[in-house]
């Protein structure tokens, strides 16, 4: 939620919003003016063609129709008793009838000359007769032959009082028929003469007249209908538009009419473009100023994005990595305006001073720091001091000079390596030794009632860990566990982490009575335990130490009671 406000209150978005909430109208009612424009256009030119495909279609079924009703009357005609199977006439009259079927077809010849021939077949005598206009000699006699070829396998099929489309050889035809017992009258013409009269409309340059069956399929033009990919299917069409819009690489808007009285359609395809040229000059400037507007609005976008915009992004992404702590940011100096030019001068000198005092105050804290670990380092147990010197002097007193010997130089050894090192890291191996060297002196002040058992894996011993970590955590074992006229075992194991590699685990435990509840309570809750008197300061510097030399949640420490008796520390620190 935070987020979604500062992005709605930056700078930018609101300036953003400022430009386009000026122009976006603008644009948008030239963008509507300029859709219903052409919409208009368009529904006027559909109209206007719809119109003209409508009256050349009519005057196209008018003359078909005509020719139909010729086909009829001819069909009644007397001499057609001539060509019957039933009759039984003389050569000579048949020939007469042949003769006047042919002039009476003839003669009407020029008032049909939408179509190509009429012809009369007789199926018993197996002769045809037709008029001789339309198409070529060799055309007529080649399409006679398919007609008769046709009239003699299936003829019911053109037997419907309709203009049926049929497919010869090379071309496409338009085919009416009528039988007459066993005399069939008819008519054809090819579909291609149809078109002709859609020749002379202007479609534009790239427009196109097609001719399909009754179920679309294109009878002409078929390369040009694939290679544009035009749908001529309008029983797809959901537009409320009597036209469709179609083409891959132009829009052509597709218009059609049907035949009353045959089985094809005719199509006109206007390239849109052609109809948009047509638009009033007024609508063509309104696109220009569109245009302008949004030119304007990138160009403003662009200037505003270079002289004022980007300095103050800089500033703002600057200002986030101050946020993550990154004082090397420094901003380029913007030449753009005198504003900008101060205000990244002043920013740079900002950080410079802010991080020249914040290496001075993380000097000092590191050298609070080194004197704080130092201190805790040098922090020595007066009692066990004192303790040592006593039973020094009580073995004097008994002449237990062997003993003494030993014990001053088991002492010896502590304190060097006590007063020695200046190092916060000594090696496992140095650890180990002055630890086994603390619990020897344990063994002299207590002998018989303490044992231990070091087990440490070998490629850890030249690891580094922080001094007296170990035997601090023993010496906390046998203060708290050891009672005199007790034996007390204390084990100590050092091993490398299983689950990550670069930690190594210390584990600590003794055969004593283990913590008291309310102590064991407060370590597992990381309660303070010193007292007022300065007791039980151990195990805190022991945290303090880790927390100073590693960090926060890079260590782990933890204590608990064993299953009979006994207290454990388990302990869990990088390597070092």
């Amino acid at each position: 939620m935070k987020r979604k406000k500062t992005f709605w209150n930056s700078l930018v978005v609101k300036l953003l919003l400022s430009i386009c909430l000026i122009l976006l109208p603008l644009v948008v009612i030239h963008i509507i003016n300029n859709y219903y424009s052409v919409k208009v256009i368009r529904n006027q030119v559909v109209l206007s063609n719809k119109n003209l495909l409508n009256l050349h279609m009519n005057q196209i079924d008018y003359s078909l129709q005509g020719v139909g009703n010729y086909v009829y009357q001819l069909s009644e005609n007397d001499d057609l008793i001539f060509y019957q199977s039933s009759a039984d006439v003389d050569y000579n009259e048949f020939l007469k009838a042949k003769l006047r079927l042919y002039n009476t077809i003839s003669s009407q010849a020029h008032f049909y000359t939408t179509i190509d021939s009429i012809f009369i077949y007789s199926i018993p005598y197996r002769d045809m007769i037709y008029t001789h206009f339309g198409s070529s000699p060799i055309e007529r006699d080649s399409i006679s032959t398919e007609v008769r070829k046709k009239l003699e396998q299936e003829p019911e099929q053109l037997l419907n009082n309709h203009w049926n489309l049929w497919k010869g050889n090379e071309q496409h035809y338009l085919l009416y028929l009528i039988q007459n017992e066993d005399v069939y009258v008819g008519a054809w013409v090819n579909v291609e003469k149809l078109i002709t009269p859609f020749k002379f409309i202007d479609f534009g340059d790239t427009g196109r007249t097609i001719i399909t069956t009754s179920d679309y399929t294109p009878i002409n033009q078929k390369g040009f209908i694939e290679k544009e990919g035009i749908n001529l299917n309008l029983d797809e069409n959901s537009n409320e538009h009597p036209y469709l819009i179609s083409g891959k690489t132009d829009s052509y808007i597709i218009i059609n009419e049907t035949s009353s009285v045959g089985d094809f359609n005719i199509f006109a395809l206007i390239p849109e473009n052609a109809v948009l040229e047509k638009l009033p000059l007024l609508q063509r400037i309104s696109s220009i100023v569109t245009f302008g507007a949004i030119l304007f609005l990138i160009i403003f976008i662009f200037l505003m994005r270079k002289i004022f915009l980007k300095p103050i992004q800089q500033i703002v992404i600057a200002m986030r990595e101050l946020r993550k702590g990154n004082l090397d940011i420094r901003l380029q100096q913007n030449k753009s305006s005198k504003e900008f030019e101060i205000m990244n001068d002043s920013f740079n000198r900002m950080i410079k001073e802010i991080k020249d005092l914040k290496i001075s105050v993380y000097e000092r804290k590191i050298n609070q720091k080194d004197a704080e670990l130092k201190h805790l380092q040098l922090q020595i147990n007066p009692h066990f001091f004192l303790n040592s010197l006593n039973i020094i002097y009580n073995l004097a007193t008994a002449k237990e000079y062997g003993l003494i010997q030993e014990m001053s130089k088991s002492l010896a050894n502590y304190f060097r390596f006590m007063f020695k090192s200046n190092s916060y890291f000594v090696s496992f191996k140095d650890e180990i030794f002055h630890t086994k060297n603390y619990l020897h002196i344990q063994q002299l002040r207590f002998p018989d009632a303490l044992m231990y058992h070091v087990d440490i894996e070998e490629d850890l011993l030249n690891h580094q860990i922080p001094p007296l970590m170990i035997q601090s955590l023993v010496e906390n074992s046998i203060k708290h566990a050891f009672k005199i006229g007790d034996q007390i075992d204390i084990f100590i194991k050092v091993w490398r982490d299983k689950e990550d590699k670069n930690f190594v685990c210390i584990h600590i435990e003794d055969t004593g009575e283990g913590f008291p509840e309310e102590i064991l309570d407060s370590l597992q809750k990381n309660k303070p335990l010193i007292t007022s008197d300065g007791k039980r300061i151990g195990i805190w510097n022991i945290k303090r130490r880790l927390e100073l030399l590693y960090g926060k949640n890079q260590t782990n420490i933890k204590f608990a009671n064993g299953d009979e008796k006994g207290a454990i520390v388990n302990l869990r620190i990088p390597i070092k």
